[in-house]
């Protein structure tokens, strides 16, 4: 598994979470289940399969750094997650 997250550095901002897991069923449920729990709504989601794998974006708006680190690490336990990244943006329409 690739993880790529410098949180300190996307602290101050909305960010988008990319992730690159195997396709299955339920992933989409599984990786929207951290934010339900904060009772956090996504500012914008985006999925596209390609081939035997899936793209997620999970755009956030600007949340404290220990949240978004809980954020990520229950996204890296998600079962069939290969990439994770996370990136600050500087506006999610």
């Amino acid at each position: 598994m690739d993880v790529d997250v410098s949180l300190a550095a996307v602290a101050a901002s909305p960010v988008v979470f990319e992730v690159l897991a195997d396709s299955s069923p339920g992933l989409l449920p599984r990786l929207l289940q951290p934010l339900a729990r904060r009772n956090l709504v996504p500012r914008h989601l985006a999925a596209e399969c390609a081939g035997a794998a899936i793209w997620v974006r999970i755009g956030l708006p600007e949340l404290p750094p220990e949240m978004l680190s809980l954020i990520e690490g229950n996204l890296r336990q998600v079962v069939g997650v290969q990439r994770l990244s996370c990136r600050a943006v500087s506006g999610l329409g």
